[in-house]
C-alpha cells in the first residue's frame, strides 16, 4: 500500500527513524544494515512494507528495493517474522543473505540470534528456487565455490586448526573474492587463522 517515503530526517536512531512528510512524522523500523547506508541529509527516502496486524500497522523501511525484497521473502518463511527478518538483514547484508541461501549456507543462516537449524533449513527450502530465479544467479558457481570452501576447510583441520574459526575465515575470504581457488582460500586463511 505504502511503497516508500520521502521527506526530511527528523530522527535517526539503529533501529527506526522518523521521515517527516508535510508536517506528519512516520516512524519507520530499519535494520542496521538500512541505518549505516542512511546519509545525514535532511532529504530521505526509504522504500517501506506495510504490516497490518489486527492490534497495529507498523512500517519497515529499506535503503534499497533490494533489501526488501529479501525481508518480503524472508516474512514468507512459516517461523520468520517481520522482527526476525530485521534482526537478520542487521546482522547480514541482504547480498549475503541471498547468497547464503543460494549456496545451501545452514551455518551462515543459522548465525543470526533466534534461528536455529531447522528454522535455517526451512528458509534455504523455502526460498532457494526463488532466490536463484529473481535474482538469476547460477547454481553452478555455488557449487563450484562451495566444493573449493569445503576443501579448503577441510586442509585447514588437517593442519590443525579448529573448524569453526577456519570457516568464518574462509566465508570471509569468499565474500570479497568469490572466485577463490582452494589455494588462494587456504593462503589467505593461513594469514588470518
Amino acid at each position: 500500500m505504502i511503497t516508500h517515503i520521502q521527506g526530511k530526517l527528523t530522527e535517526k536512531n539503529p533501529t527506526d527513524v522518523v521521515i517527516d512528510c508535510n508536517g506528519v512524522g512516520y516512524l519507520l523500523n530499519i535494520s542496521m544494515h538500512t541505518y549505516s547506508q542512511i546519509p545525514d541529509t535532511e532529504n530521505l527516502r526509504l522504500y517501506t512494507h506495510l504490516q497490518v496486524k489486527e492490534d497495529s500497522h507498523t512500517l519497515f523501511g529499506f535503503s534499497s528495493l533490494a533489501e526488501r525484497e529479501i525481508f518480503r521473502l524472508l516474512i514468507s518463511v512459516s517461523g520468520i517474522g517481520a522482527s526476525t527478518a530485521r534482526i537478520m538483514l542487521s546482522s547480514l547484508t541482504p547480498k549475503q543473505v541471498r547468497e547464503g541461501i543460494a549456496s545451501e549456507n545452514v551455518t551462515l543462516i543459522q548465525s543470526v540470534k533466534g534461528i536455529g537449524l531447522k528454522t535455517a533449513q526451512r528458509v534455504i527450502i523455502e526460498l532457494k528456487d526463488k532466490v536463484l530465479k529473481v535474482y538469476d544467479i547460477d547454481d553452478a558457481a555455488y557449487i563450484a565455490s562451495n566444493t573449493n570452501k569445503d576443501e579448503a576447510l577441510s586442509a585447514l583441520e588437517v593442519l590443525g586448526f579448529a573448524k569453526k574459526p577456519a570457516e568464518k575465515v574462509i566465508d570471509k575470504i569468499i565474500n570479497t573474492q568469490p572466485e577463490a581457488t582452494v589455494e588462494t582460500l587456504i593462503k589467505e586463511a593461513l594469514k588470518n587463522l
